[in-house]
């Protein structure tokens, strides 16, 4: 009975995910375009907004996370977070600047980050000991809904369906996913790990601190995914063939996440992520030394690929090392130090596509190879925890 509890709350949380990125990939495709066509907004300007409202999420996750384990209310937190996707496509329907699409943002990553590690740690308290089989069944239905939305947008876009109409559907999933929440349950009976906020009381072991140290090194080069679609653009696809592109790689992820994830339970993490690493730099390498179509079609389902190998075994990874009650905590510092070089990346990022596109997919190509070989050190040295 316990195991069909375990396997029902990882995919009920699963299909909250579903429902939750299908609402919002079926208006992320065509911010860019909004952006740019509509608004007036530079590439650098979408790189700010991405940077920001990113970074705004990411500050949240580590308290979200502890606040989770520590009242254990995980349930309630993913509740509030993902209601924060209606509010926000609400906001995209009253923008009519750059400022308003920014606050929308910023508002729809708040509700992400408030969501993400306590979401992260359910998922990790019922994965027992196929943390990657666990993650990769909730990526796998992630991604699905990702590539349903995708779907939708380009059917938007095809049919000349106005943004605002666009923003007004993605309302529906979103309400969605926020009632299956209700059936999710709780272990209320999970060690907690104090009464009080003391997060400089954490202690990490030094393998895991290396590996999130590398991580926001690499999230330097790892931009958001908008310059990507710009960059198709500019190789000369159209707005729905973008759309497209898009739905190749969200499709990509979600059939090879599961299998990506047993796999790293199976050989162990090392063996997944340092490929995984070397796939990401070898994609973005290619989005700035190679122009043609075939090319970039195959980068795009390259680049699923990568999102798979890594999203299991990473969460998978950090949860195992994290210390006894405190799985949210650290799963959200692992967020939040995303989030924080995903700022400066974007950053980075829309300056150097202003004075020459091709510089940040080098940039981040040459930080994927890299951090893939200081992963291949840093979990060789002294062997890395893997699963019973």
């Amino acid at each position: 009975m316990k195991k069909k509890k375990v396997a029902s709350n990882i995919v009920l949380l699963g299909l909250v995910s579903l429902f939750s990125d299908m609402s919002t990939e079926m208006v992320y495709p065509l911010i860019p375009l909004y952006l740019t066509a509509a608004l007036g907004a530079s590439p650098a300007i979408v790189g700010i907004i991405e940077g920001i409202a990113e970074s705004v999420a990411s500050l949240l996750k580590v308290f979200s996370g502890y606040i989770g384990d520590v009242r254990r209310n995980k349930k309630k937190l993913a509740f509030i977070g993902y209601s924060a996707g209606v509010v926000y496509k609400l906001m995209l329907m009253l923008s009519s600047s750059w400022l308003g699409v920014l606050a929308a943002r910023v508002v729809d990553r708040t509700g992400k980050g408030i969501r993400t590690a306590p979401r992260d740690a359910l998922v990790a308290e019922a994965g027992g000991g196929k943390l990657g089989s666990s993650f990769g069944l909730h990526k796998m239905l992630d991604m699905a809904g990702s590539t349903l939305g995708v779907v939708l947008a380009y059917l938007f876009v095809i049919h000349g369906v106005g943004f605002h109409n666009a923003f007004l559907y993605s309302m529906i999933p979103a309400a969605v996913g926020i009632a299956i929440i209700a059936g999710v349950r709780e272990d209320k009976g999970a060690k907690a790990a104090g009464e009080k906020l003391r997060l400089k009381g954490i202690e990490l072991n030094g393998q895991l601190k290396m590996y999130l140290a590398v991580l926001f090194l690499f999230t330097l080069g790892n931009s958001s995914n908008a310059f990507l679609l710009l960059k198709a653009q500019q190789r000369g696809f159209t707005e729905a063939q973008v759309i497209l592109l898009y739905l190749l790689y969200n499709a990509s992820a979600s059939l090879l996440a599961i299998p990506a994830g047993r796999l790293s339970d199976r050989v162990g993490r090392a063996r997944v992520l340092v490929p995984g690493y070397l796939l990401y730099g070898a994609v973005y390498l290619g989005f700035a030394l190679l122009t043609g179509k075939a090319a970039v079609v195959g980068l795009f389902a390259a680049y699923g690929a990568f999102n798979a190998l890594i999203s299991g075994a990473e969460r998978a990874f950090v949860a195992e090392n994290a210390p006894a009650g405190l799985k949210g905590t650290v799963l959200g510092l692992y967020g939040m130090l995303q989030g924080i070089g995903l700022l400066l990346a974007s950053t980075i990022a829309g300056v150097l596509y202003a004075h020459n596109s091709d510089a940040p997919f080098l940039f981040g190509g040459v930080l994927g190879v890299l951090s893939a070989v200081a992963i291949a050190f840093i979990l060789g040295r002294r062997g890395e925890r893997r699963a019973a």
